[in-house]
């Protein structure tokens, strides 16, 4: 049992949260180094500050994976029965002024793009080169939790089928490894891999047949099929090693609000040798979103910030401000953005009560270190019959990756695109037994598929978009990234960058 002096001794039952001041001031990732032996290591973090960057939470060891949506009329059957077997309450024994992290153990995982194929009648999907399943979903009962806005950390827990005391072993042995990281026995933490690297990604499209599939999104558009769609193109590179590395410096390189680690399980085993098959290759998903999907409260508040129209950031702090007065001042990026708050006020709309959607920011413009965008807040409360899993159903994919009319422009992009998305675009998070969730979309995101490391990049074509341009877009969007791990887009044809 954990036996731990002080206020942490006091909290046990069902669900137990137990204050780890020892780890308070230690960055995240480092303490997820000493779980890295564990399999499932899930570590979603704000990695850079804002006003939806409060919490972090590190979770590993799973105690089931959920990988493919229930077959009939709800996918998410499989995964309610599964978080309906963690205790669902709140802890015990504290004060009306406690803070409690909004996660305390659930769901952690991804819904990949093409799990809109099972909610949406689609043409068949590009064919499947990555093996990944379309979601992936793990149940936690126990995640260690941080609060950036009051520097505090925490070890949560709830019980599995009510066993009390296999949830006890279970955060004794997290307790051990956080208390070896604080007095200094485990030597993982900090781990740091210099190593220069050097990889060339090639693109799925090349610039003209970008620039083409943009013409053909405006001539779409001419005819009154839709009015955006957002189209995307795959660059990929060789790589079977481990990604661990490559998301910490993804993570300081290019810092998001919604920065995460996701292992995703072994893939293959790799080449025969003469002792027989290698190992199974990591596979992970390394994302560095700067964009939240839905977020659902405990008491069903519903929130979604979509955001649409970007501009790279200047070199300078003039041509930085300038960007954005262009930015904001553009007809057809804030369109662009109102067409898409459109989409999601209908999403919303379906599963929230009555009278209760709301557009609560409008265009707000936002950085990252590579770009900046427009963002727009969408608010709404969940219908006393409703619960995320149908907020999912309602909304997914996002309306700000697909288009308008969203059906409409999946359909078009299926026929443009010659790759699967996969994780890509797809969404990423946690979901609690309490009714909370919180998701991001994948973009910004790399996955290593144990064969390959890709990474996708995209833009809203409307009417207004000049195809040049759209293509430049993109290559912003991936310089972040790539700029981050020590990658580069390579010209078609060569290994030197484009």
């Amino acid at each position: 049992m954990i036996h731990v002096p002080g206020e942490r001794s006091a909290h046990a039952g069902r669900v137990r949260l137990l204050p780890m001041p020892e780890i308070a001031a230690s960055r995240p990732i480092d303490v997820a180094e000493a779980f890295r032996d564990l399999p499932g290591l899930a570590l979603l973090e704000s990695a850079r500050p804002g006003r939806n960057a409060r919490w972090t939470f590190l979770s590993a060891d799973p105690m089931a994976v959920l990988t493919e949506p229930t077959a009939g009329a709800d996918p998410f059957a499989d995964a309610r029965l599964l978080l309906g077997r963690l205790a669902a309450g709140a802890p015990e024994g504290l004060g009306d002024d406690a803070i409690v992290p909004p996660f305390l153990g659930g769901l952690m995982g991804y819904l990949g793009y093409e799990l809109g194929d099972v909610l949406e009648r689609l043409p068949s999907p590009q064919a499947d080169d990555q093996g990944l399943p379309r979601l992936r979903l793990a149940l936690h009962d126990w995640t260690i939790a941080w609060d950036r806005r009051t520097g505090g950390a925490w070890l949560a827990g709830r019980a599995l089928d009510g066993d009390e005391a296999r949830l006890a072993r279970r955060l004794d042995e997290v307790l051990g490894r956080i208390l070896g990281i604080a007095d200094g026995r485990s030597t993982a933490a900090g781990f740091v891999d210099d190593r220069p690297l050097e990889l060339a990604f090639r693109s799925s499209l090349d610039r003209a047949a970008y620039e083409a599939g943009v013409q053909a999104v405006r001539e779409r558009i001419a005819r009154g099929e839709i009015y955006q769609a957002n189209l995307t193109r795959r660059l990929s590179t060789a790589f079977d090693g481990d990604p661990w590395p490559l998301y910490r410096r993804l993570r300081t390189g290019d810092p998001s609000l919604f920065s995460a680690f996701l292992d995703v399980g072994p893939g293959a085993p790799g080449h025969e040798t003469a002792r027989g098959s290698a190992p199974a290759r990591p596979r992970a998903i390394l994302s560095a979103s700067p964009e939240p999907f839905l977020a659902v409260s405990r008491d069903g508040l519903v929130s979604t910030d979509p955001i649409k129209g970007t501009r790279p950031r200047g070199r300078t702090r003039e041509k930085d401000r300038a960007l954005a007065r262009e930015l904001l001042t553009s007809a057809k990026d804030r369109a662009e953005n109102v067409m898409i708050v459109d989409v999601l006020r209908n999403d919303l709309g379906r599963v929230c009560r009555p009278g209760t959607v709301r557009v609560r920011r409008l265009c707000r413009l936002e950085r990252t270190a590579a770009v900046q965008h427009l963002v727009s807040t969408v608010t709404g409360r969940l219908a006393a019959n409703r619960d995320a899993f149908d907020l999912l159903g309602a909304a997914f994919p996002g309306g700000s990756i697909t288009g308008a009319p969203k059906i409409r422009a999946m359909e078009i992009l299926r026929e443009l695109e010659p790759t699967r998305r996969g994780p890509y675009t797809g969404a990423l998070g946690w979901m609690g037994p309490d009714g909370a969730m919180s998701t991001s979309i994948l973009i910004r995101t790399l996955v290593a598929d144990g064969t390959n490391l890709t990474l996708h990049v995209g833009g809203g074509i409307t009417w207004g978009s000049d195809p040049a341009a759209e293509w430049e877009e993109t290559v912003a969007k991936a310089r972040g990234p790539l700029g981050a791990i020590g990658g580069f887009e390579a010209a078609p044809g060569g290994s030197g960058p484009a």
